[in-house]
């Protein structure tokens, strides 16, 4: 299983984009958000991913960052879709909420002849909390995070040769997913900032958790991989030394700071 870091900014990031990832296996692509535009549409080609292969999307919430590269995928997708360019159907999951929030967007921004295709090929497909599914030869349950801002998904991803990966979305683990995330191969966590410059970023305050925070929850859940993402840019050519240097503190399993575009073996 090879995961490709698309992005790994927060929502208001120039510099890196937005946090987006993506699975890859003999079996297919597991696409997760799409960030904030069509620079997915750059990020995917350089990752050497063509659209025609995309058939598994996931979208955690409905922010901007997460949301908007999605439209563009349909767009682009369901053009392909009336080419004769693109083989099956495209099939994005989402709670139930942001089924509406997708056909809306859509039916706003995107001519008719490729919304038509919405509910035809390409499948807006709700899912509830705990709920299962197989994608890529993995299973990967859905759950709800609690979050207080607005609807979100995580998932949990057990792969064919039983590595436990958890992707506690974008904002800070609740206890509600422990079941998720304890014990886990991979933990991806979001890290706003350095908890030595909380008091310039004010992370708390937007609902999300310093470096230190992250990794202290991975050494508490006895993970053995952490991965952070969805940080500030101020730092970018220095993140990955600064994070790391802060997060050995507290977490002594194996932790990554990833740039846009870094790959795993998971």
């Amino acid at each position: 299983m090879k995961l490709t870091i698309l992005g790994t900014g927060n929502a208001t990031v120039s510099e890196c984009y937005n946090t987006c990832f993506v699975f890859s296996n003999e079996n297919g692509h597991f696409l997760v958000d799409g960030g904030g535009g069509n620079r997915i549409l750059h990020n995917l080609k350089e990752a050497g991913i063509s659209l025609e292969e995309i058939h598994e999307i996931f979208l955690t919430h409905e922010h901007i960052d997460h949301l908007l590269g999605i439209i563009w995928l349909i767009r682009m997708i369901g053009q392909k879709m009336n080419q004769g360019k693109y083989e099956g159907d495209l099939n994005i999951y989402c709670h139930e909420g942001l089924v509406s929030t997708l056909t809306t967007i859509a039916s706003l921004t995107i001519q008719k002849k490729v919304t038509k295709l919405i509910g035809e090929r390409i499948l807006l497909i709700p899912v509830e909390d705990g709920e299962k599914r197989n994608i890529i030869g993995c299973e990967i349950t859905f759950f709800d995070i609690r979050s207080t801002k607005a609807k979100q998904y995580g998932f949990a991803m057990v792969t064919a040769d039983k590595k436990r990966l958890c992707c506690c979305g974008d904002e800070p683990y609740n206890p509600c997913e422990e079941a998720y995330a304890k014990n886990s191969d991979w933990l991806m966590h979001e890290a706003f900032c350095l908890y030595g410059e909380a008091d310039i970023f004010k992370p708390y305050e937007k609902h999300h958790s310093t470096v230190k925070e992250a990794c202290q929850l991975a050494k508490e859940l006895d993970v053995k991989n952490l991965i952070l993402y969805h940080t500030e840019e101020t730092h970018l050519s220095e993140r990955k030394k600064l994070y790391t240097q802060e997060g050995k503190s507290y977490f002594h399993g194996s932790l990554f700071v990833p740039d846009d575009m870094e790959t795993f073996e998971i």
